[in-house]
C-alpha cells in the first residue's frame, strides 16, 4: 500500500511539473505578444508628434522622455534614415542604439532599406545584465516621407515574478488536490481498519456475542496473527544454521523433520583390515541436506547400502549420526539384489535419468523396472509413515527415486506436509511424453503440499506435462496444480551449500594445500593446476572437459609441460552398460592425451577413480588454479559453489557450464558451451592467465552471493511455506468442520 501511494505521489508530482512548464511557457508568450502590441500602440500614438518635432533636436528630445514615463520602458532612441542618432533618452543600452539595429534591419530587408517596410513587425527578446528586455523599432514618416524610425526598450522582468507566482499557485493547487486524494482515503482505511482490530480483538480475548461461534478457529487465529504481525521481520540478514532452528521453533514449534531419499549421508563400510570405515557419498543432494538435518534434527529415511550398515544400526534399523555428534538419526530400509536392479539401476538412471538430462542417452523402460521401482517407492513410504509422531508431520521427498512417495504418504496422512523436491531437470512436455508411465509419475508428484525446482524454467516444464497429460485445473498466476480437491505449489528454490562451510573451516590453508598436492604428484614450482570433481557419469561432460585440455595444449603450447588437469571422478553405477562404457572411454582418453603430451615426468591429465571424501576433495579445491565444471545438462551442479566456498584465499578461476543452474547464479565465473571445444579451451586459458586482482574480485562477488544465499535459506524458505501452508490448511479444516456442524445443527 506505502509503495502505490509513494508511486501515485511521485506520478502526481511528475505531472506538476509537466503543468507547471506549460503554464509557464504559455504564460511568457501571452505577456510578451501583449508586451509587443503595447509597444507597437505607445509608438503608433506618438508617431504624429515625433514627426512634428524631428528636425527639433530639443522638442523631440522631450517626446522620446514622455514616452520613457512609462514605468516598464527603459529608453528610447531616435534614428535617421542612415542609422544616425537623432536623439537619445539617458541610459540607452549601446547594444540596442541606432548603429547596432540598423544593419540587422537592413540585413533582414529583401529590398534596399525602407524603414516602413523593413520594420513593420521588427522585435526581439535579449537579456542585459539588469535582466530580460524586449526591443521594438518602428519606422517614423511625414506623409509619404521617410524620417527615419524609433527603437524602444522595454523590462520584461516582471513576467518572470508573474511566472513564479503562477506557479506557486499551481503547485499549491496540486498539493491541496493530493492531499485531498489521498489523505481522505487514507484517513477512512485506518480508521476502518482501527475498527476491524478492535473487532478481532474482542473475538481473540472470546468476547462478543459470536465468540463461542468461533471458538473451535480461535486457536488457529491466533497463529496466523502472530505470523501475520512477524512477516515484516522473518529472518534478517544472513540465514545460519541457529536462524533455521529460530524458524522452526517460530512457524514449526520445534518439531523435527522426515526426510525420504536413496542416497544416506553416512555409509558404513567394511574395510580391508576388517574394520568399519564410515564415508561420505559424493552426492551434491546429501551435501545439501545433511546440514539441514543436524540444525533441525529428525529423521533421514535411506536405502542402507553400505557392506557394514546392517552392524551398525538398532534393532529398529536406526542409527544416530553423525558420529560424535549424534543429531539425528538414519532409519534404513534394506533392498535385495533384484529391488536394487530394477528400482534404482534399472527404472531410476536407465529411465528417468536419461529422459530428464539432455546429454544424448536413449532411456530405456522396461515393465519389470516399473514394477520393482513402484513396489519400493511403497516400502519407502511406508517406512517413512512409520517414523512420524503426529497426524500432520512435515515430509521432504528427495528426488526422482520417489516420484510415487508423495501420493502414497498421502493416502496413509492425509493432514502430512509433504514437501518433494525434485533434484535433476524436469524435461519439457514432448520428452516426458516417452515415458510409458508418465501419468502415474505426475500424479505421484502431485500428492505433494509443495513441489520444489532448482529453476522456474523447470518448474513451467512440470506445469506444461500436467497440463498435456493430466485432467487437473492449474493455476497459473499463482503456480498451483489442483487435483481431485487437492491443490499442489510448483515452486523453484535453487539449492545452495552450508555456510560457513564446516569442511572448508577444517581444511588446511589454501597455501598448505597447494604445497601438499605439489608434492604428492611431483609438480613443478611453476606448474599450474586444474581440478574437475564428479561422480563418473555422461552428464558431467568429463570426456568433453578432457578434450578441452587437450584443445588448450593444441592451441597454446606456452602450457605444454606446465599445465595439468587433477579428475577426481568417484565411479557410479558401473553394473549399467552405459556408464562401464564411460569408465573405459575416459580411461582411455586419459591415457592418450597423456601419451600424446606428457614427458619427462609431466603429465597432463591425473585421473584418480576412486571416491574421495570431503577433506580430500577441498583439498584439491583449495590448491587449484581453476576448476572447470563441464555439466552436459544439470539441475544445479553444487561442485561449483564448493569450489567458491573453498577459496577462502579469493584465488582460482571457476570455468562453468552454461547448462547448469549453478550458471543462472554465478555469472562471474567464465560460462562456456562445453561442446565448444574451441571457446572452452580459450575460456581456460583465460582463466590461466587471468590477473590476480580479477580473480579476487570475481570470487569475491560469488562468495558474497553464496553467504547470502546458503543451504539453511533453501531449508528455511522452504519449511516456511509449508508451515503457512499448514496454518492455512487447518484454518480452512476448522471453517469446514463448522459449516458442518452448522449444517447438521440446522436439519
Amino acid at each position: 500500500m506505502a509503495q502505490l501511494i509513494l508511486g501515485l505521489l511521485i506520478g502526481l508530482a511528475l505531472l506538476t511539473w509537466a503543468a507547471s512548464g506549460i503554464v509557464q511557457t504559455t504564460a511568457r508568450e501571452w505577456f510578451e505578444r501583449d508586451v509587443r502590441s503595447r509597444a507597437h500602440l505607445v509608438l503608433a500614438g506618438a508617431s504624429r508628434s515625433l514627426s512634428q518635432t524631428w528636425d527639433n533636436p530639443q522638442e523631440l528630445q522631450g517626446e522620446l522622455l514622455t514616452i520613457a514615463r512609462d514605468e516598464r520602458v527603459i529608453a528610447v532612441e531616435a534614428c535617421g534614415v542612415d542609422f544616425s542618432i537623432r536623439s537619445s533618452t539617458p541610459g540607452f543600452p549601446e547594444e540596442f542604439s541606432c548603429t547596432q539595429v540598423g544593419p540587422r534591419v537592413r540585413t533582414s530587408a529583401s529590398t534596399a532599406f525602407n524603414a516602413a517596410e523593413s520594420l513593420r513587425d521588427w522585435n526581439t527578446v535579449a537579456m542585459l545584465p539588469t535582466g530580460r528586455v524586449q526591443v521594438t523599432a518602428m519606422p517614423v514618416s511625414a506623409g509619404e516621407h521617410e524620417l527615419g524610425f524609433v527603437i524602444m526598450v522595454q523590462d520584461l522582468s516582471y513576467i518572470e515574478a508573474r511566472e513564479g507566482k503562477a506557479r506557486t499557485f499551481l503547485i499549491v493547487i496540486f498539493v491541496i488536490l493530493a492531499i485531498t486524494a489521498f489523505g481522505v482515503p487514507l484517513l477512512a482505511a485506518r480508521s476502518a481498519r482501527h475498527e476491524w482490530s478492535l473487532e478481532l480483538r474482542r473475538l481473540l480475548r472470546g468476547g462478543g456475542k459470536h465468540s463461542g461461534e468461533f471458538q473451535p478457529i480461535l486457536s488457529d487465529l491466533r497463529e496466523l496473527v502472530g505470523r501475520m504481525s512477524s512477516e515484516q521481520q522473518e529472518i534478517p540478514g544472513q540465514w545460519t544454521a541457529a536462524s533455521l532452528k529460530q524458524a522452526l521453533n517460530r512457524h514449526l514449534h520445534g518439531e523435527k523433520i522426515v526426510i525420504l531419499a536413496n542416497r544416506e549421508p553416512y555409509v558404513h563400510q567394511r574395510a580391508a583390515d576388517g574394520q568399519i570405515e564410515v564415508q561420505h557419498p559424493a552426492s551434491g543432494l546429501v551435501t545439501a541436506l545433511e546440514p539441514v538435518m543436524r540444525a533441525c534434527s529428525g529423521v533421514w529415511v535411506a536405502h542402507g547400502s553400505g557392506s557394514a550398515d546392517r552392524e551398525t544400526v538398532d534393532l529398529e534399523d536406526h542409527i544416530s549420526v553423525p558420529p560424535g555428534e549424534e543429531s539425528y538419526r538414519i532409519r534404513r530400509v534394506w533392498l535385495t539384489e533384484e529391488e536394487q536392479q530394477g528400482y534404482y539401476c534399472g527404472f531410476s538412471n536407465e529411465g528417468l535419468w536419461p529422459l530428464c538430462h539432455v546429454a544424448h542417452a536413449r532411456p530405456v523402460f522396461r515393465a519389470e523396472d516399473w514394477r520393482q521401482y513402484r513396489a519400493v517407492n511403497q516400502r519407502f513410504a511406508d517406512a517413512v509413515c512409520s517414523e512420524v509422531d503426529s497426524r500432520d508431520p512435515i515430509i521432504l521427498v528427495q528426488d526422482y527415486h520417489f516420484a510415487l512417495a508423495p501420493a502414497m504418504i498421502r493416502r496413509r496422512l492425509p493432514a502430512a506436509t509433504i514437501i518433494a523436491f525434485w533434484h535433476i531437470p524436469w524435461p519439457n512436455a514432448e520428452r516426458m511424453g516417452i515415458c510409458p508411465w508418465r501419468d502415474e509419475l505426475l500424479q505421484g508428484l502431485l500428492g505433494s503440499s509443495i513441489l520444489g525446482f532448482h529453476t522456474q524454467l523447470h518448474c513451467n516444464n512440470f506445469l506444461d506435462s500436467v497440463d498435456r497429460y493430466l485432467e487437473t485445473r492449474i493455476d497459473r498466476e499463482n503456480n498451483a496444480v489442483v487435483m481431485r480437491g487437492h491443490s499442489t505449489l510448483i515452486r523453484p528454490y535453487p539449492i545452495a551449500l552450508e555456510w560457513p562451510n564446516h569442511w572448508v573451516e577444517t581444511a588446511p590453508s589454501p597455501e598448505e594445500c597447494r604445497a601438499q598436492v605439489w608434492r604428492d604428484w611431483g609438480l613443478k614450482p611453476n606448474a599450474l593446476l586444474g581440478v574437475g570433481v564428479d561422480r563418473l557419469d555422461y552428464t558431467k561432460g568429463v570426456e568433453e572437459r578432457l578434450l578441452a585440455v587437450e584443445r588448450l595444449l593444441e592451441r597454446y603450447p606456452e602450457f605444454r609441460g606446465r599445465f595439468s588437469f587433477a579428475q577426481l571422478a568417484a565411479p557410479s553405477r558401473t553394473t549399467i552398460e552405459r556408464y562401464s562404457e564411460l569408465n573405459e572411454a575416459v580411461e582411455a582418453l586419459a591415457a592418450r592425451i597423456n601419451q600424446r603430451f606428457g614427458k619427462d615426468g609431466y603429465q597432463p591429465i591425473i585421473l584418480l577413480r576412486s571416491h574421495h571424501e570431503p577433506p580430500e576433495v577441498f583439498r584439491f579445491y583449495r590448491a587449484a588454479d581453476l576448476c572447470y565444471v563441464s555439466s552436459l545438462h544439470d539441475g544445479m551442479n553444487l561442485v561449483a559453489k564448493e569450489f567458491v566456498a573453498a577459496r577462502t584465499d579469493l584465488k582460482g578461476v571457476l570455468v562453468l557450464s552454461e547448462f547448469t543452474g549453478a550458471a543462472r547464479e554465478l555469472t562471474e565465473a567464465l560460462i562456456v558451451n562445453p561442446y565448444d571445444l574451441e571457446a572452452s579451451s580459450e575460456a581456460l586459458a583465460t582463466a590461466l592467465r587471468m590477473p590476480i586482482e580479477e580473480q579476487q574480485d570475481r570470487m569475491r562477488s560469488m562468495r558474497s552471493l553464496l553467504a547470502q544465499f546458503n543451504v539453511y535459506r533453501w531449508a528455511g524458505k522452504m519449511l516456511v511455506d509449508a508451515a503457512r501452508l499448514r496454518n492455512q490448511e487447518r484454518v480452512a479444516e476448522r471453517l469446514a468442520e463448522r459449516t458442518h456442524a452448522d449444517i447438521q445443527a440446522t436439519r
